[in-house]
């Protein structure tokens, strides 16, 4: 099990664990992506998605698609209490972080957020200090359960934590076997903040690779599997998106098996640094 696994949580008939975040708050050890699916495919996404086990969806302002997560919710029968919500809200809003909480809630249909997310640092704006400080005051206000940032390197969670002497929960970054991201997981590490990865299984030729082919062979699961198991035995909290409810059932399934540490090291060992990254200090929303 991945170093930050701790405790199942029973989710429908599935099982999963859940980690610790640094507040107090346990998550789901996997999530439902939502990005690009429009509102009517992100309902049915969400909606199939609870009916297999999934607890953990994720959405944001910019992927315009938070009022069909909210429709899946409420379509699935599951109660709001037991699901857990991330959303994330975009530069105009890093002055009037309570305006962004407020659109997301409303479209949302609900009334708090457990994970609010900074979307981009947007370094070329200069406010991603302020966004923070918003987020703290949401927290302290109990609207939010937790709150963190999204796409942040080690220079802007230094900035927010000498700012506020507050880290972020999660720092939710493009990684996978491609892409260890070493310099953005040890800054997380270092500040107790959990990785949190996107886009875990692009792009999607990495499927291909022999490593990942055979060790899916040894363990009788699919090239996907292998790869969000290397995530999650990393102590990584994967985020695949999904509207497929057999994919979704085997992607919540990867907590069945456990690759050996050679395995591991294959996968790691595909890495080809950050280079095709898209540079949180030049993009963002």
């Amino acid at each position: 099990m991945g170093r930050h696994e701790r405790g199942l949580a029973t989710l429908g008939a599935m099982i999963a664990p859940t980690l610790d975040l640094p507040r107090g708050v346990t998550i789901p050890a996997i999530g439902l992506g939502t990005w690009p699916l429009d509102d009517a495919e992100a309902a049915v996404a969400v909606r199939t998605a609870l009916e297999t086990g999934y607890r953990l969806v994720d959405t944001a302002e910019n992927y315009r698609n938070e009022a069909g997560v909210g429709q899946g919710l409420r379509d699935s029968g599951i109660a709001r209490e037991d699901v857990f919500i991330t959303t994330k809200f975009n530069r105009e809003w890093h002055t009037d972080v309570r305006s962004a909480w407020e659109n997301s809630v409303r479209l949302l249909g609900v009334d708090y957020l457990d994970l609010f997310l900074i979307h981009w640092p947007n370094p070329d704006q200069g406010r991603y200090v302020d966004a923070w400080e918003g987020l703290i005051e949401l927290l302290d206000e109990g609207l939010v359960r937790a709150i963190g940032t999204s796409n942040f390197k080690a220079p802007h969670l230094e900035a927010v934590v000498a700012a506020t002497g507050m880290a972020p929960d999660v720092n939710q970054i493009n990684l996978n076997p491609y892409a260890l991201r070493h310099a953005s997981v040890a800054a997380n590490a270092a500040h107790g903040t959990l990785t949190e990865s996107w886009s875990p299984i692009q792009p999607h030729s990495m499927l291909a690779e022999p490593v990942i082919t055979a060790a899916a062979q040894a363990h009788g699961v699919t090239p996907a599997q292998v790869v969000l198991r290397w995530h999650t035995q990393h102590g990584y909290l994967p985020i695949p998106k999904s509207a497929n409810p057999e994919r979704q059932a085997e992607n919540l399934a990867v907590f069945g098996f456990t690759l050996t540490d050679t395995e591991v090291a294959a996968l790691d060992a595909l890495d080809r640094g950050e280079a095709g990254l898209t540079d949180s200090d030049v993009f963002g929303h």
